[in-house]
């Protein structure tokens, strides 16, 4: 089976997991029963490319990384997301995934939101790492992909490639999420761990930042709001909640003073800000917080560059689930991951295997 890819988004993590597909492609024509061939590549500031018989997107990749253009101006190329996703439905047969990766809006989602409507319109199944268009538009993009009788999955929003989605969609069947809470931003976490040694904030951030993990404008991070999206996406798709990061409380830790983490610190605590998402009087609640936690809490123990979430769940209590030094290749492989559920659904799968068959409908993780 050839999978056709239509790349909207040639970022950080579009050019790695362009790379990583290079990179493992014998393994998923082996074990899965697949092969993808990219065909489309949108950028906001490189430009478009289109071809139907495939692009050498590393190649791509490592022009877009030399500051070049995908390829040179050409009157027959695409000139924006939408004129890609025309021109790859009318001269594409067989199965076509968008893989969609631009950067998050958090008020809106925008403009990740259309880019997956117009995949799913056009037929195609969908796959984001973008927790913009999970945070605040889940419920109708859900409803669409199912109306379309397509897939619409987003494994990489959360946690990077560390399975959230995917393990409670694939291995709790009939067990409900009613709460979590949860490390979320890698960014905010270590800077509070720096802290508790003594480091002040500014330069705990300017660290994140020469390391490239924090962004040169630092605000979604330290604000809360990352987080915030991040809680959002969990309590639609965990939840059925219909929640936007606006509607998460939320605390920050800009301007955090020193004497606060120290006091935590004194009285045996340790200062965390802390996502989480419960049940109130039949209502899905979210918020994010400072909190300072007891040592024997497991998000107490989290080294600087670790996230991990605690499900509460109606028949097993407690599940907790950390990702450790989560990076560019975890969210990157989180793509994969998705691209390879989608794989299955169609009907790849490993030779002389039972088929996998996706869980019955009904909103949940898709």
């Amino acid at each position: 089976m050839t999978i056709n890819l239509v790349l909207v988004g040639f970022g950080n993590v579009g050019r790695r997991f362009a790379r990583l597909l290079r990179e493992r492609e014998t393994r998923l024509r082996d074990h899965v029963g697949f092969e993808t061939r990219i065909v489309g590549i949108a950028t906001r500031r490189h430009g478009c490319l289109f071809d139907e018989e495939g692009l050498d997107a590393v190649a791509a990749a490592d022009r877009v990384e030399s500051g070049a253009a995908l390829g040179p101006a050409a009157d027959d190329q695409p000139d924006d997301v939408f004129s890609l996703v025309d021109r790859a439905r009318a001269r594409l047969d067989g199965h076509v995934v968008l893989i969609e990766t631009t950067t998050l809006d958090v008020d809106t989602g925008q403009p990740a939101v259309d880019h997956l409507r117009a995949g799913l319109r056009a037929g195609f199944h969908v796959i984001t790492a973008n927790k913009g268009p999970v945070a605040c538009a889940y419920a109708e993009l859900a409803d669409e992909a199912e109306r379309a009788g397509r897939s619409f999955l987003f494994e990489g929003t959360v946690l990077d490639g560390i399975p959230v989605f995917n393990f409670v969609r694939e291995t709790l069947p009939g067990v409900s999420v009613v709460g979590f809470r949860a490390i979320l931003n890698t960014t905010t976490h270590y800077i509070l761990v720096a802290m508790e040694r003594g480091e002040p904030f500014d330069a705990a951030l300017a660290r994140m930042q020469q390391e490239g993990i924090a962004e040169a404008d630092p605000s979604l991070d330290v604000e809360g709001w990352d987080a915030a999206a991040k809680t959002a996406a969990l309590l639609n798709v965990l939840m059925d909640a219909r929640l936007s990061p606006a509607q998460i409380e939320r605390e920050g830790i800009a301007g955090l003073p020193l004497a606060r983490v120290e006091a935590a610190s004194a009285s045996g605590c340790r200062l965390r800000l802390v996502a989480r998402g419960w049940i109130d009087a039949e209502r899905p609640r979210g918020r994010v917080a400072l909190e300072a936690l007891d040592p024997s809490d497991p998000l107490a123990h989290l080294g600087p560059l670790d996230n991990a979430i605690v499900f509460e769940t109606d028949l097993l209590g407690e599940i907790a689930v950390e990702e450790r030094r989560g990076g560019l290749v975890h969210t990157a492989y989180a793509l994969v991951t998705d691209l390879v559920t989608t794989a299955r659904r169609l009907g790849a799968h490993p030779s002389g295997l039972p088929r996998h068959t996706p869980s019955p409908g009904g909103r949940g993780p898709r």
